[in-house]
């Protein structure tokens, strides 16, 4: 890899991404509207040579010029609001599938031929197999966020057969680490600040979930871009062996914190619409590569609430 573009690189998972490609000596074109991306996340990727185009992944004529010269996009510009896709259904279809077209013809005008795409273990749905693995029949759709990712995955897999690209989409557990800026750990968090004396856990607190740790999950999109051969469509699942019930993690995170708060459940096994009560992924394709993660949940966890305590500006900066 030469030079690579990275959708959504001032957010999350985009600006570690870069960070690590930089200290690979790949050149970095960061494309992002900081809708969701914070300036704060990529001034030191900018430091070391990183590229920023400020642009909405919806611009085609911008993003083709900015991916001039790539030979890999990763396209990580999604809306990630599970919890309430259902107030503003449109949102996922333009965030989340229109954005994929529009980088997969910006990739035919620009000749770039490779893509990684950041897809969901939502697309599951509630599945019959767990732990779930990748050729899993795909089930009913809980979620437009899932609906949407899963549309997005078949073009991808389109484009690749008809024009040739290499695609590859990674299926993630949810994703913790340094600039975690969305769900539940940094909502536990930001409650027990505001109120240690309890804290209100939507469904009945037993949903069993599963975390991958930041770092861990931009090595395994690395390993498993490295495995493929040029051309053709790939899937990967990528999270951890571990699973965490809801109440466990709120335990760590009010340990971590020193507070003993009592903790009031809204009922149900789901705590909104589409929320899974159970997400385990077989991730043996991804291991097979030699990659495996090096933290646990519980280290993750721990990471996320350490880069809190010394970046409260986040609580302020991010909607409630």
């Amino acid at each position: 890899m030469r030079r690579a573009l990275i959708t959504g690189g001032a957010g999350f998972i985009g600006s570690n991404l870069a960070d690590r490609l930089l200290a690979d000596g790949v050149e970095v074109i960061l494309y992002d509207d900081f809708r969701t991306g914070r300036r704060q996340f990529v001034g030191d990727a900018i430091a070391n040579g990183a590229r920023l185009v400020e642009g909405d992944v919806l611009d085609r004529w911008r993003l083709t010029g900015a991916m001039r010269g790539c030979d890999t996009v990763f396209h990580l510009q999604a809306n990630a609001d599970v919890r309430y896709g259902l107030d503003h259904p449109q949102r996922d279809i333009e965030q989340n599938l229109l954005t994929t077209s529009t980088v997969l013809e910006a990739m035919r005008e620009a000749n770039v031929e490779r893509i990684a795409f950041s897809s969901t273990g939502s697309i599951y749905g509630e599945p019959e197999v767990v732990p779930t693995p990748e050729d899993c029949p795909i089930p009913v759709q809980t979620s437009l966020y899932g609906a949407s990712k899963i549309a997005a995955e078949g073009l991808i897999s389109s484009y690749s057969h008809g024009f040739g690209f290499t695609g590859v989409v990674f299926r993630f557990v949810s994703i913790l680490g340094e600039r975690y800026t969305h769900g539940h750990v940094l909502d536990f968090y930001r409650r027990l600040r505001d109120d240690p004396s309890r804290l209100l856990v939507l469904g009945d607190g037993q949903q069993r979930k599963s975390y991958l740790y930041v770092g861990d999950c931009v090595n395994g999109i690395l390993a498993g871009l490295d495995s493929v051969e040029e051309g053709g469509f790939n899937v990967f699942n990528l999270g951890t062996d571990e699973t965490v019930i809801v109440d466990e993690s709120a335990a760590i995170i009010a340990s971590h914190m020193g507070v003993e708060p009592e903790l009031e459940h809204s009922g149900g096994a789901r705590g909104w619409a589409g929320d899974s009560p159970l997400i385990h992924l077989d991730c043996s394709r991804i291991r097979a590569t030699g990659w495996a993660p090096e933290l646990t949940i519980s280290e993750g966890i721990e990471r996320t609430l350490a880069w809190f305590d010394d970046n409260t500006w986040v609580l302020s900066e991010l909607p409630q």
